[in-house]
């Protein structure tokens, strides 16, 4: 046991057992430079330079692009921005192609060398030309439409429809404009007046046959228009009218035109007095559309 303490306490002796190393003058003898340390501070200082060395190596390869030389170092943040990277290139490779393109039409247009575009200089295969002998009628195909067609010309029953008398009829306002003159049974005034702005052009409420069409002296130029379900429609105080009796006018087509006229030297928009009937009796046009 003595000798174990005595070995322990021997060991610490020549550890910290300091040394002196001196530097002498060859010619003079002079001690120029002398350092006295022991082993256990050689030992310190040794590691003390290691861990800065250590420290500073570390801190080199997290903070610098040297630790992506490192085998198995940062492999997904690395793997990430390379396929950020490949994607923005592509994307940047992408609008380069069409603003290359947009500028080489742009120089083709302003020096006029702009070529025709390929889907119209392709035949197209359906198409039949009017002009095709399989269409041309027969001229007993032809005398029979034009027997037809007169002889139902004025036959109000064949309108070009199908349904039931059940059935509501859209109906659409005559004139952009704003409503003047209100419906009044009570007052024996059948019909509403619309103000347009300026010259303005009539068109139909529905589709249907011109059943009346002339000049009157009280109501200037009137059409009346028989429609489906025992409707009629009246347009009166119209400048010119533009169909005849027995034309068919589908929905929103132009049947007469509303010129300006003068009101104490200024020119002044022609209001239109527009009726609706159903079945000979007269409604509020403001019902069935909205002005």
């Amino acid at each position: 046991m003595r000798n174990k303490k005595k070995d322990k306490h021997s060991f610490w002796k020549r550890i910290r057992f300091k040394y002196r190393l001196s530097a002498f003058n060859e010619n003079t003898l002079e001690e120029v430079w002398k350092i006295r340390a022991s082993a256990f501070s050689g030992i310190v200082l040794f590691l003390l330079v290691a861990g800065i060395l250590i420290a500073v190596t570390s801190v080199i390869i997290i903070t610098t692009p040297v630790r992506y030389y490192l085998p198995g170092y940062l492999d997904s943040e690395v793997r990430d921005k390379a396929v950020r990277n490949a994607i923005l290139a592509d994307s940047i490779e992408t609008e380069l192609i069409v603003n290359r393109q947009y500028v080489d039409n742009a120089r083709k247009i302003f020096t006029g060398t702009m070529e025709i575009d390929s889907v119209t200089s392709v035949a197209d295969t359906l198409y039949i030309p009017e002009n095709d002998p399989s269409l041309q009628k027969s001229e007993l195909e032809r005398r029979f439409v034009e027997q037809y067609e007169e002889d139902e010309r004025y036959n109000l029953s064949l309108l070009p429809y199908t349904v039931s008398q059940n059935d509501a009829v859209a109906l659409f306002a005559p004139l952009k404009g704003i409503v003047t003159t209100h419906f009044d049974a009570n007052s024996r005034r059948y019909g509403i007046e619309i103000l347009g702005a300026g010259k303005s052009t009539v068109t139909a409420v529905a589709g249907g046959t011109i059943v009346y069409s002339g000049y009157d002296i009280s109501n200037s130029y009137v059409i009346q228009i028989q429609h489906k379900n025992g409707y009629i429609s009246f347009y009166k105080g119209c400048s010119a009218v533009l169909k005849s009796v027995g034309d068919e006018v589908r929905s929103g087509e132009a049947i007469a035109v509303l010129e300006t006229h003068k009101v104490n030297g200024k020119d002044e928009a022609t209001p239109l007095c527009f009726e609706l009937w159903h079945d000979g009796y007269p409604v509020n046009p403001e019902g069935y559309i909205t002005f």
